[in-house]
């Protein structure tokens, strides 16, 4: 095994401990919010409930393999999460307004933080994998 083979695998290793990390991290936070949810408005404790199994999910497909759809699906669901907040403190939600303009809730602002590391370290693998691919289509050619 060379340098950079090593160099690689410890990369995807360290980025993919990060976003199971993060994922658990968005699970935890949420986790901490439902009960309040559930009082006012169920169906957001519910939304709550699938994003925590979601992030599980995805968590352990990211255990499992260092593929793209799970990178995709770790990014798309903590973009989901950051815009679920973004309507819930601009428009509000149905049966959930009493957040309209509550920028920083703590627990709102700590999830924000490890949703947007979430999705900017999904999107930095997706996009160092493409240019890998683009360059190694480019030198085969």
């Amino acid at each position: 095994m060379n340098a950079a083979t090593i160099h690689d695998a410890v990369r995807d290793a360290l980025t993919r401990t990060l976003a199971v990390v993060g994922l658990g991290g968005i699970a935890l936070i949420h986790l901490l919010d439902a009960p309040g949810q559930f009082q006012s408005a169920p169906y957001l404790g519910w939304m709550y409930v699938a994003l925590i199994l979601g992030c599980v999910a995805v968590a352990a497909a990211l255990i499992r393999e260092s593929d793209a759809p799970a990178w995709v699906a770790a990014g798309a669901l903590a973009l989901s999460v950051i815009v679920g907040y973004t309507i819930s403190r601009t428009t509000g939600l149905p049966q959930d307004t009493g957040d309209i303009g509550n920028w920083g809730e703590p627990l709102g602002m700590a999830s924000l933080f490890v949703e947007g590391s979430v999705v900017a370290l999904s999107a930095g693998v997706l996009a160092s994998r493409a240019e890998r691919r683009i360059a190694r289509e480019a030198y085969a050619r």
